[in-house]
C-alpha cells in the first residue's frame, strides 16, 4: 500500500470506501447491490495477494518471532480449559455418563482432521487471517464472509464462556459457591440473569497484556502451560489413587446417543487450536514450525483430555459428578479436600491462557477481516511499535465481556460448537477445492466430476446427520447414506485427477482425510439441540444484514479500486479472479 493511500484512509476514517462518502452515494451502491452480490459471489483470491496486497493495508508488519516451540505451547495453552475442567462434569452426569471417555475421543478425531486441514493452509498462506483468509482463496468472497461472522461469534462467545468458568474455579479456590460471586437480576430472563462483574475484570486485564506484544505473551504462556500441565499430571496420579473400576460399571447409561450428543458439545474442549493458525504471519518459518506446533499440540491435548475424564469416573459415580467443579469436588468425596485447591489453581491458569490466546487469535482475524473493508479498515491497524492490532483486541474483548456479564455456560457452550464445527467443515471442503480445481489448469470435465462427487460428498454427510437426529432406533437409512460417502470419496480419489500439491507440508490419504472432516463434522452438528440451531441462524441471519447494507460495497469498492490505483505496488493488480 502506498503512503498517500494510507493517508487518505487516515483522513476519511474507517468509512473510507467511495459508497459511504455521501447518503446520494449510499443510495446509489444500494441499488447495485444483487449485481455487486453477484460479483463477490463469484470471485475468490490469490495466495499472493492474502500474503502481500492485504497484509500491507495495516500499514505496519507484524514481527516475524514465533517458533515451533512457541506455537505448540500456544496451541495447549489455548485449548485446555474450561472444556475439560467444566464441561465434563455437566455432560459425564447428564448425557453421557462414563462413556465420556469415548465422547472426547470422538471429538479429538474430528478435531485432529481440522488441525490437518488449518495446517495444510498455514504453510502455504501463512497470514493473520486464519480460515477467513484460506475460505476467500477457494470459496470466494460471500462464504469467507459468513464463515467471518462465525468466526468472530466463536472467539466472543468461546472468550466469555472460559471467563465465567473462571470465576466458578476461582469461588471453589476462595471456598465459595460460584453463585456467590455473582450478581442475580431477577429482572432478567434466566441463562442470562447471573451477571458476573469478575469475568469481566479479568477480560479487561487480558485485553491490556495481549495489546502489549506477542512474543511477550508467548513467554508468560508457555510458563503457565508448563505450570497447568504439571496439574494435570497431579490429577491424573492422585486421582487414579483413588480409582474404583466399579463406577464404570454402567459406562453408557445414556447409550450411544448420548455419547455422540456429548461428543458434539466436548468439541468445545478443542476449540482454541484454529487461533494458532492466525499467528502464521508472526512465525519464523511456517513450513516446519506450524506442522510441528499444530500437530503436536493436539496430540499432547486429545490424550490429556482422555486421561483426564477416566481419572474423574473413576473417582466418582457419575450421577454424583459435580457439574460445576467436577474435579474439586471429586477429590473432596474421596478425602483429599486439600487437593481441591492444587486443582481449581491449576485450573484458573489453564483458563488463563485459553483467554490470552483467544485474545491474539481473535485480533488477528478481526485484522484481516478488516484490510478487505468488511469491518471498518481502521480496525485492520498494526501499531509500530508492539506491532500488534491492539485496536482490534480491545474491539474483541469489549464484545467478550459484554456476553461475559450476561450468558450462562451452557448457552455459551453449545451455540459455540455449532459456529466451530460449521466452519471446521468449510475449511476441510476449501481443501478439497484447493487440491482438485485449479482455474484453467482444471478441464470442464474434470471439474463437473469433482462438483458432483464433492456434493455427494456433503449431502450424504447431512443426510447421516439428519437421520441420527431424527431416528431413534433406525439404522436402514445409514445403509444408503454411508455408500453414497464412501463411493463419492473413492469416486473423487479416482476419477478425478489433483490440479496443486501442496508447496511444503500437505495433508496425507487426500481426499480421505478432508473427506472424513467434513462427515464427521456434520455428523456432530446433527446432534446439538434446535435451540442452538435458532440462535446460530438468528446471527447468521444478523450478519447477511450486515453484509448487505455494509460489508459488500466496502469489499466491493475496495477490490474495484485496486484495478485503476496508481500504484507503483502490485496492489494496482486486480486482487481477486472469477470462480468459474
Amino acid at each position: 500500500m502506498g503512503s498517500g493511500e494510507i493517508e487518505t484512509v487516515r483522513r476519511r476514517g474507517c468509512l473510507p470506501e467511495e459508497s459511504f462518502q455521501s447518503w446520494a452515494a449510499y443510495g446509489a451502491a444500494l441499488k447495485q447491490t444483487i449485481p455487486r452480490f453477484k460479483d463477490r459471489l463469484t470471485t475468490r483470491s490469490l495466495d499472493d495477494t492474502e500474503l502481500n496486497e492485504i497484509r500491507q493495508r495495516s500499514g505496519h508488519d507484524m514481527k516475524k518471532n514465533l517458533s515451533w516451540w512457541d506455537l505448540t505451547w500456544f496451541g495447549i495453552g489455548a485449548v485446555i480449559g474450561a472444556g475439560i475442567f467444566v464441561l465434563t462434569g455437566l455432560e459425564a452426569q447428564k448425557v453421557s455418563g462414563p462413556a465420556v471417555i469415548i465422547s472426547f475421543i470422538i471429538s479429538g478425531v474430528s478435531a485432529m482432521l481440522s488441525v490437518f486441514c488449518y495446517t495444510e493452509f498455514a504453510v502455504d498462506v501463512p497470514v493473520a487471517g486464519g480460515s477467513f483468509a484460506y475460505l476467500r482463496i477457494e470459496l470466494g468472497d460471500f462464504v469467507a464472509f459468513i464463515a467471518a461472522g462465525n468466526i468472530l461469534l466463536e472467539y466472543v462467545i468461546g472468550g466469555a464462556a472460559v471467563a465465567r468458568a473462571w470465576t466458578s474455579y476461582f469461588a471453589t479456590l476462595l471456598n465459595h459457591n460460584p453463585s456467590d460471586f455473582r450478581i442475580h437480576a431477577s429482572a432478567l430472563a434466566d441463562d442470562y440473569n447471573q451477571l458476573d462483574p469478575i469475568a469481566v475484570v479479568v477480560i479487561v486485564l487480558i485485553c491490556i497484556f495481549a495489546a502489549l506484544s506477542t512474543k511477550g505473551t508467548s513467554r508468560f504462556n508457555y510458563i503457565a502451560s508448563m505450570v497447568h500441565i504439571a496439574v494435570i499430571i497431579f490429577i491424573i496420579v492422585a486421582g487414579m489413587t483413588k480409582a474404583d473400576t466399579k463406577n464404570l460399571e454402567d459406562f453408557t447409561p445414556y447409550g450411544t446417543r448420548g455419547i455422540f450428543t456429548s461428543s458434539a458439545v466436548l468439541f468445545f474442549a478443542y476449540i482454541g487450536f484454529d487461533a494458532v493458525s492466525t499467528m502464521a504471519e508472526e512465525t519464523k518459518n511456517p513450513g516446519k514450525d506450524i506442522p510441528i506446533g499444530l500437530v503436536g499440540a493436539m496430540t499432547i491435548i486429545t490424550v490429556l483430555y482422555c486421561l483426564l475424564s477416566l481419572t474423574l469416573c473413576l473417582m466418582q459415580p457419575y450421577a454424583e459428578i459435580d457439574a460445576d467443579a467436577p474435579f474439586s469436588v471429586a477429590f473432596e468425596k474421596v478425602g483429599m479436600d486439600w487437593a481441591k485447591y492444587i486443582v481449581a489453581f491449576g485450573a484458573l491458569k489453564g483458563m488463563t491462557t485459553v483467554l490470552l490466546v483467544s485474545a491474539v487469535g481473535q485480533a488477528r482475524y478481526l485484522t484481516h477481516i478488516a484490510r478487505t473493508h468488511m469491518v471498518p479498515p481502521c480496525l485492520a491497524s498494526v501499531h509500530e511499535k508492539t506491532g500488534t492490532p491492539i485496536a482490534a483486541t480491545v474491539v474483541m474483548l469489549m464484545a467478550t465481556a459484554v456476553v461475559a456479564f450476561f450468558t450462562e455456560l451452557n448457552i455459551l457452550s453449545n451455540l459455540l460448537s455449532i459456529s466451530t464445527l460449521f466452519i471446521f467443515m468449510l475449511v476441510a471442503v476449501a481443501l478439497l477445492v484447493r487440491r482438485y480445481y485449479v482455474r484453467e489448469v482444471t478441464t470442464i470435465p474434470y471439474r463437473n466430476r469433482f462438483l458432483v462427487f464433492l456434493l455427494l460428498i456433503i449431502a450424504s454427510s447431512i443426510a447421516t446427520a439428519v437421520y441420527w437426529a431424527i431416528s431413534e432406533n433406525g439404522w436402514i437409512g445409514y445403509l444408503v447414506t454411508a455408500p453414497i460417502w464412501l463411493l463419492s470419496t473413492l469416486g473423487m480419489a479416482v476419477f478425478v485427477p489433483k490440479a496443486r500439491e501442496p508447496k511444503m507440508w500437505g495433508v496425507p490419504m487426500v481426499p480421505w482425510l478432508p473427506s472424513a472432516s467434513i462427515a464427521i463434522n456434520i455428523f456432530l452438528l446433527g446432534s446439538i439441540d434446535s435451540k442452538s440451531f435458532m440462535r446460530f441462524g438468528i446471527w447468521t441471519g444478523l450478519i447477511l444484514i450486515y453484509y448487505c447494507f455494509f460489508g459488500l460495497h466496502a469489499s466491493y469498492d475496495t477490490a474495484k479500486s485496486a484495478l485503476v490505483a496508481d500504484d507503483p505496488l502490485p496492489l494496482k493488480k486486480m486482487e481477486e479472479r472469477p470462480v468459474g
